[in-house]
């Protein structure tokens, strides 16, 4: 993009409180097939639940056509028509609690235009910051990593896929369909249409079914550790995006532990055994 100068976007921040609150955490507990009682006051918050807070509360004028906020205000406005969430990377300083009044300020990063495959690429670094009110002390760190791609043309090439793993210790087997997208994305207030509306997902985006969330694959990758070591504490989290999954057909979260009995590799597969998701934990 010809003129465009993102430097000037680098270091704007914004700032969003919330509290801590049990029915999202019970309603994501009945979503992901676990017990889902209401948890009691200081109840831990598994790790990546706290994407259930902090909610982009945009009216219906404010959004655009595929249902995510019209370019501009806080994000820079990328004219690119495509957005996906790439990947992120954490770090959970101390635990949050049910209860808990939070404030997180979010900076952006960094900004870098690229040349792709299939044309432009923009991609912005966000770090979020997540502090208990009242103190200086940051409880949790995210760097969230966002692209924007043109839209598809016929006779894009694309990227080769890449086999996941062929050996995991634990793994466990999801069959997506609306519902399943439709709770989470009403969870997190996503109105992001190509995880709900297949009219749109395949005529207007070209995708052969219902895309599935990046940010619920990666607490499907986590709630597996947690399944199998509940008392663990995630210190370090990373996962990057590799290819698409569709509601079209099952798919599989799996998980292996690193020889350091500390450190495992997570991934997420499709039916075909194509890598989908790619990431790493450190537990205390």
């Amino acid at each position: 993009m010809e003129n465009v100068n993102w430097s000037q976007w680098i270091g704007r921040t914004e700032q969003v409180s919330d509290l801590v609150t049990a029915q999202p955490y019970a309603a994501l507990s009945a979503t992901l097939d676990r017990p889902h009682g209401r948890p009691a006051a200081g109840t831990v918050l598994p790790a990546l639940w706290h994407w259930l807070y902090f909610l982009p509360l945009h009216r219906p004028s404010e959004l655009g056509p595929d249902g995510h906020a019209k370019r501009g205000g806080f994000l820079p406005p990328v004219p690119l028509p495509r957005r996906m969430w790439a990947g992120s990377q954490f770090e959970f300083h101390t635990p949050l609690r049910i209860g808990d009044a939070l404030t997180r300020t979010s900076t952006i990063h960094a900004v870098n235009e690229k040349s792709g495959r299939t044309g432009p690429l923009v991609f912005v670094k966000v770090r979020h910051e997540i502090r208990r009110d009242g103190e200086d002390a940051i409880a949790l760190t995210e760097f969230h990593d966002i692209v924007y791609r043109d839209a598809p043309s016929p006779g894009d090439l694309e990227s080769p896929p890449k086999a996941a793993p062929s050996h995991a210790l634990w793994e466990k087997r999801w069959v997506p369909d609306d519902v399943l997208l439709f709770r989470y994305s009403a969870l997190t207030f996503n109105g992001h249409r190509i995880h709900y509306d297949r009219r749109y997902t395949t005529e207007v985006e070209g995708y052969p079914g219902l895309v599935m969330h990046g940010p619920m694959i990666a607490t499907m990758l986590l709630d597996l550790l947690r399944h199998q070591l509940p008392d663990a504490q995630v210190l370090r989290f990373q996962f990057r995006a590799v290819r698409a999954t569709f509601d079209t057909h099952p798919f599989f979260v799996c998980c292996d532990p690193l020889p350091d009995g500390k450190s495992f590799h997570l991934w997420a597969k499709d039916h075909e055994g194509w890598l989908t998701m790619d990431a790493t934990a450190i537990i205390r």
